[in-house]
């Protein structure tokens, strides 16, 4: 089949797509997302952003499969772009990348119990003191990995259920997690130790039974965490282990942040909210997914300074001015 001829099979594949997950380059100038059917594409946000853009610009520069299953998580090192899906973490160099090539370099795969046992790998991040990659998803546990060596060294073990979410507290030498039995969990780095566990749910001006007590989203800043997912996004001070401000945002929330005074968080419906840390709904921005799954700031450009947002479609909305859409990335 011809680049140009069309192909019914994969136009009813973009109908129903759904961008997991998202990671820009080192250099801030490329976008990665992940999706549903497997496939990593790769976007370059100068020739969106650039003057002479067309709709051309604003579809991948290369598309692969890098993995069986769906890309539940993407991660950039100062090189390399990292994917989880399905039971196993690859590598990908950038520069090869963005040359339109997608041989992987490495790929790992956690000791699970069972050689059948194949749970998702759905959230990834770096602990940059040792250089360690800490992944988690469907058994429950939190896996730590020497990105030197590619030995994994250390299990995180305490969930009863699967994780959803991880996040570092640097100032601390803690990570915390998310999972679906209600819990946020705090490790301590150095001992592999739980050190503390916060069960959302059960505290009143969080709970939302309606939704379940599970947490999908949480986020860090020194002794302050955002978390949310069936019980309310919700504000916490972790020295005291108490909420100071729930937002009344509708749904549950799947990815949360900062960004300068304000929480951005995105979840079942086409919106990104716009919060106070005070509390108030400041906005609620329109995008073209119907749900959304995943949120990015670029801090690595100031050139390319964006917020993109995906979710439910094969478009992967970009703003320019966080206060509306400029434009949509899509797959073809």
């Amino acid at each position: 089949m011809g680049p140009n001829e069309f192909d019914p099979q994969r136009s009813l594949q973009v109908l129903h797509m759904t961008v997991f997950s998202q990671s820009f380059s080192p250099c801030g100038k490329f976008l990665a997302a992940g999706n549903n059917y497997g496939e990593i594409g790769v976007f370059s946000l100068s020739a969106a952003l650039g003057p002479e853009a067309t709709e051309d610009s604003k579809t991948p520069i290369v598309t692969f499969k890098a993995h069986d299953g769906p890309v539940y998580s993407l991660l950039s090192t100062d090189s390399q772009l990292l994917s989880a899906g399905n039971g196993e973490v690859r590598a990908w160099n950038w520069a090869e990348l963005v040359k339109k090539g997608s041989k992987a370099v490495w790929s790992r795969k956690p000791q699970y119990k069972t050689s059948l046992e194949v749970p998702e790998i759905n959230a990834m991040i770096i602990n940059t003191k040792d250089n360690s990659l800490l992944m988690a998803g469907g058994d429950n546990k939190i896996h730590v990995m020497d990105l030197e060596s590619g030995d994994f060294k250390m299990v995180l073990e305490g969930h009863s259920d699967y994780i959803h979410c991880l996040a570092l507290r640097d100032s601390a030498g803690e990570c915390l997690s998310g999972s679906e039995d209600g819990a946020v969990r705090i490790w301590d780095f150095r001992t592999g130790r739980q050190v503390h566990s916060i069960e959302v749910f059960k505290y009143q001006e969080c709970s939302r039974p309606q939704y379940g007590k599970y947490i999908s989203c949480l986020t860090t800043d020194s002794d302050w965490m955002l978390c949310g997912g069936g019980p309310s996004l919700s504000l916490w001070h972790l020295r005291s282990v108490t909420p100071t401000t729930v937002y009344p945002v509708p749904g549950c929330q799947r990815e949360a942040c900062f960004h300068q005074d304000l929480v951005l968080s995105v979840g079942d419906g086409p919106f990104v909210s716009h919060c106070h840390l005070s509390g108030d709904v400041k906005a609620r921005i329109p995008c073209t997914p119907p749900s959304l799954y995943s949120m990015r700031l670029n801090y690595s450009s100031q050139e390319h300074r964006v917020l993109s947002v995906a979710g439910s479609s094969g478009k992967i909305d970009i703003f320019t001015n966080f206060g509306y859409r400029a434009f949509s990335l899509t797959f073809t």
